[in-house]
């Protein structure tokens, strides 16, 4: 997991924890009194079921993962759970820390097969753990509190399938359609990306088509095969717009982006470029190679790699 996206996990999993521990706390201390006495739990439950936000469902388990009540949800009591051992679900093998809460990791629950997690509270009676209160939460309903992260800048290398990484040596790139028409294909390609909306694209060099994501119509991409690639009126029917004021690759880096991109296809007969991506807003490049190996760098750190990097000083 990147770094910004398990930052923003963390934090999300940190507000959750502040809003469930102290009810979850106050309901088990109403168990304690009436430990292992299947009916009263049962009320115990319903009563405060409707003190623990977002929670789909309550029971209460045995130090040995046994379930000693039954399943109290918003429908009221499902009687199928009680007895059942719960010791090998994903939450019951996380350690419960000294405090006596823990909200677990996602899994992905048995009867839906949704992303789910739980929250365990320690019962304690007389001073001894006796038990635990579980509380089951379906990611679904659970509020998000944290914005969407922001995706690194940093460079990022991916190593790709291994069985073609194997037969690397023994392949050799065949040329196809839009290599033999790369200056009218990135011509168009820029014409698009500048000044007529497109705000993403996605080259695939050996397959000869690109993949475009529109300002105007951003949820939808549109494919332009190498015969579309070889037809500059193909621009007609994309309509002029101001290039994006806050896009982080300026408008002049768009040529020399894509004239870098066509050296890396044609440099080389068995490591060349296979597919690339290019995004004006995040200002990210991606590279996949015949390797399969890719590659993920922002616009500037790309441009400044010069032809040594990719392929060694032998180049």
């Amino acid at each position: 997991m990147n770094p910004a996206l398990k930052d923003s996990v963390y934090l999300q999993r940190e507000k959750l924890a502040r809003t469930l521990r102290d009810p979850l706390e106050r309901l088990s201390q109403h168990c304690a009194p009436v430990w292992g006495d299947r009916e009263c739990l049962n009320q115990v439950l319903l009563q405060g079921m409707a003190s623990v936000p977002h929670c789909a469902e309550l029971y209460c388990l045995d130090t040995d993962g046994i379930q000693l009540c039954d399943n109290v949800g918003t429908q009221g009591l499902d009687h199928s759970h009680f007895g059942r051992d719960r010791s090998q679900r994903p939450y019951m093998k996380e350690a419960v820390p000294a405090w006596g809460f823990l909200l677990s990791d996602a899994y992905i629950n048995l009867p839906e097969h949704r992303p789910s997690l739980t929250a365990l509270q320690v019962v304690r009676r007389d001073g001894a753990t006796v038990g635990f209160l579980g509380a089951d939460f379906d990611l679904r309903d659970l509020p998000v509190t944290q914005e969407l992260y922001q995706e690194p800048l940093a460079w990022r290398q991916i190593k790709g399938d291994p069985a073609i990484r194997g037969l690397l040596f023994q392949q050799k790139r065949v040329e196809s359609p839009m290599d033999r028409n790369q200056e009218m294909s990135l011509s168009i390609l820029e014409e698009l990306l500048t000044l007529r909306g497109v705000f993403q694209c996605m080259i695939h060099f050996s397959s000869s088509r690109v993949t475009v994501w529109t300002v105007d119509d951003p949820f939808r991409y549109r494919i332009l095969d190498h015969e579309d690639l070889s037809d500059p009126d193909i621009c007609l029917v994309h309509p002029l717009s101001k290039y994006p004021q806050d896009a982080k690759i300026p408008q002049s880096a768009i040529r020399p982006l894509l004239d870098r991109l066509s050296m890396l296809r044609m440099a080389d007969e068995v490591i060349y470029l296979r597919t690339s991506s290019i995004n004006v807003y995040n200002g990210l490049v991606s590279l996949t190679f015949s390797c399969d190996g890719s590659h993920y760098m922002t616009y500037d750190e790309f441009l400044g790699k010069e032809k040594e990097f990719w392929f060694g000083r032998g180049a």
